[in-house]
């Protein structure tokens, strides 16, 4: 139980490092490739903060850890919503000026609706995972015909302010990416085989593993991102890391680890779990939106927010202790 909690912590600070490295490392070898900065930020950087998700779900369902898998994406879905958004809204309102971000709210509340009409029937199978990422593979393409398109869009400003401050040569932003990959795996298997065990010692499933400690330490990358960008008044990356970060999730995370190991998906996963991120994704279309101009999530809502995520890992912690 100490080797496990221990591998646990160090495995989640390892990643966080690990999952910088490789952000930043991808982010500047794009620009000094050519990218746009607006492509920048809408793929490369969703994928580098969602590569945690993407390895841990992808190991759990290799070693047959399905709960693990589906709590990690779905947890790290609300977490990002209600904990991150909530947190970084509270610190500075969020304003969303971004019309690409604004494309992308529906887009994403749409996502979810097909995530959970899929998963209705209570199984993943190899042929839903490809679906998904069929999907996923459609809504790049759209990505990256957006950003082509709208090079003066406002997170394309933000972005290249970020890109200016994280400058450095070629070759040493090819070894951060190397080396942050390297350890995202390495750390990767240390935070599932640490939680496996603490599971298996606890009595607790998997699942609810995956949707507290393990979905709160791969969103790490976004919460540091989100906030520190808040800080910076670069409201619509902060927005952006959490919508890119959420489509991910939903499409790539889950389909590569059903295209792994196909699931029974428990019954609470749709009832429970898909439902509250269906209802926290929706919330973030109607205050992000702005249909009346640009959008912002105040720090009201902010509060509401995180109040929405303690009262969900609240609940979840209270299942434990039932008979």
């Amino acid at each position: 139980m100490v080797l496990a909690s221990f591998s646990v912590v160090f495995g989640l600070a390892l990643l966080l490092w690990s999952a910088d490295r490789f952000v930043e490392g991808s982010a500047v070898t794009a620009r000094h490739l050519g990218m746009p900065p607006l492509l920048i930020g809408m793929v490369i950087v969703g994928f580098g903060t969602s590569a945690p998700e993407m390895v841990v779900s992808a190991l759990a369902a290799m070693q047959g850890n399905p709960g693990l898998a589906l709590g990690n994406a779905y947890g790290s879905n609300i977490t990002n919503i209600a904990l991150i958004l909530g947190l970084t809204a509270i610190i500075s309102p969020i304003a969303v000026h971004s019309s690409v971000l604004r494309k992308e709210l529906p887009i994403l509340a749409a996502v979810t609706v097909f995530a959970v009409f899929m998963l209705a029937d209570g199984d993943l199978t190899r042929m839903d995972a490809w679906a998904f990422l069929g999907v996923f593979a459609a809504l790049m393409a759209w990505t990256v015909r957006e950003g082509l398109r709208h090079r003066s869009d406002a997170l394309a400003g933000e972005m290249t302010q970020e890109l200016d401050a994280a400058e450095m040569p070629l070759r040493r932003a090819l070894l951060w990416l190397v080396i942050g990959l390297v350890f995202l795996i390495v750390s990767s298997r240390l935070l599932v085989w640490g939680a496996v065990e603490i599971a298996h010692a606890l009595g607790v499933s998997d699942l609810i593993i995956g949707l507290t400690i393990v979905a709160v330490g791969t969103s790490l990358p976004e919460l540091a991102s989100s906030i520190i960008a808040a800080r910076k008044g670069e409201h619509d990356i902060a927005l952006g890391n959490i919508i890119g970060s959420n489509l991910f999730n939903t499409l790539a995370v889950v389909g590569i680890a059903g295209a792994i190991h196909p699931m029974v998906v428990p019954p609470e996963v749709i009832s429970r779990d898909m439902m509250v991120m269906g209802l926290l994704t929706l919330s973030l279309f109607v205050i992000g939106y702005g249909f009346r101009g640009p959008g912002r999530i105040n720090r009201i809502e902010g509060l509401l927010l995180l109040a929405c995520y303690v009262g969900y890992t609240s609940y979840l912690i209270s299942t434990l202790f039932k008979p």
